[in-house]
């Protein structure tokens, strides 16, 4: 009976893979999407009016224009790669949060704290670029798919073990658990941080900002960042592994910028 139970769940999850394979745009990397995209999109577009509701929007005009400008230029050139958005940009007054964010279905959100660190429209971009670009390469919904994935997997388990000894169950789950987080989902995550800064690069290049501007932007990021952990225990990469790859990818972003 176990048996037959574990072959439907690999029969099912075999199903659900075939179709579900989708391509990261600018990068062409194959990426599992298990989530219809139109859902997350409607999820998040309830979680953004909400946040508007909670959270006091800055009316300041100059941080508004140059949102609006910048979110403008990256939106066209990503909109390839997001045709269905629908895009809003909101500034949030929030001088403590030195941070943005990007929504399924073109919702983005920028905090007025992060303006203690972009003080340029190709700063922003870089920013904005980055953000949008998690989006475009649909990284929420991976992330969906991998917990997911790793739900049936300690559902599987914990029914294949069933007839072990209490505590070695609880060992084996709990070492399961730590490996599907350590060893899967927190490099998948810093891949995503790495993937969204060479997209980002891209379409920041592509509208026309200088992409050089993401070195001194996120080396000023680092001395923002106190008590980092350590990276293989970190969702983002270190700053010196993200610097490092920035500048690794600038040749190919300073082509795109100059052939624009």
């Amino acid at each position: 009976m176990k048996k037959t139970c574990c072959w439907f769940v690999l029969l099912c999850g075999a199903l659900l893979w075939l179709p579900a394979c989708t391509t990261v745009p600018q990068t062409g990397r194959s990426a599992l999407h298990l989530v219809p995209s139109s859902q997350l999109a409607s999820m998040s577009a309830s979680q953004f009016g909400q946040l508007k509701q909670e959270t006091p929007i800055s009316r300041d005009p100059a941080y508004n224009a140059m949102v609006r400008r910048v979110g403008d230029r990256i939106a066209y050139v990503a909109g390839p790669d997001m045709p269905n958005a629908q895009w809003e940009f909101v500034v949030f007054d929030d001088d403590e949060q030195i941070n943005a964010f990007a929504m399924p279905g073109g919702k983005v959100a920028v905090y007025t704290g992060i303006f203690k660190v972009a003080k340029t429209d190709a700063d922003l971009a870089i920013v904005m670029g980055h953000e949008v670009a998690h989006v475009a390469a649909g990284h929420g919904n991976e992330r969906m798919t991998q917990q997911l994935l790793a739900a049936g997997g300690a559902l599987a388990l914990q029914f294949g073990t069933s007839d072990m000894d209490s505590d070695q169950r609880a060992l084996l789950m709990a070492a399961y658990g730590a490996g599907a987080s350590v060893g899967v989902m927190l490099p998948y995550s810093r891949y995503h941080e790495c993937e969204a800064d060479e997209i980002g690069l891209i379409y920041a290049a592509k509208a026309g900002y200088d992409p050089r501007a993401a070195i001194s932007f996120w080396a000023r990021m680092a001395g923002q960042s106190n008590g980092a952990p350590p990276e293989f225990l970190s969702t983002h990469p270190a700053d010196s592994t993200r610097i490092r790859k920035l500048n690794e990818l600038m040749p190919k972003a300073m082509q795109v910028y100059q052939n624009r």
